[in-house]
């Protein structure tokens, strides 16, 4: 989520001229770059709730970006909180 906020404010200032240069900067793909922007698509307080979770210390993290991936295609941030108060249960 740190990530496609900062990616986002490089787009925005200019820094990177665009999606495709980013990806290449940054060594992923441009696929893997949209993935990550997307999560600029969740609500605010997913978003914010995301970026407060507690850092995993061993092992793998329990929520994955591909875990959130149905979630930030929802438009609807109603919909969106019913499947993020499902995830994280």
């Amino acid at each position: 989520m740190a990530l496609a906020i900062r990616f986002e404010k490089l787009l925005r200032d200019g820094v990177v001229p665009n999606q495709s240069e980013l990806a290449r900067l940054v060594h992923v793909t441009q696929p893997r770059m949209t993935q990550i922007l997307n999560l600029l698509h969740l609500a605010p307080d997913i978003q914010e709730e995301i970026l407060f979770l507690p850092p995993t210390t061993t092992g793998r993290d329990l929520l994955t970006e591909r875990d959130l991936r149905p979630v930030a295609a929802e438009p609807d941030w109603t919909r969106q909180r019913r499947m993020w108060g499902q995830l994280v249960r």
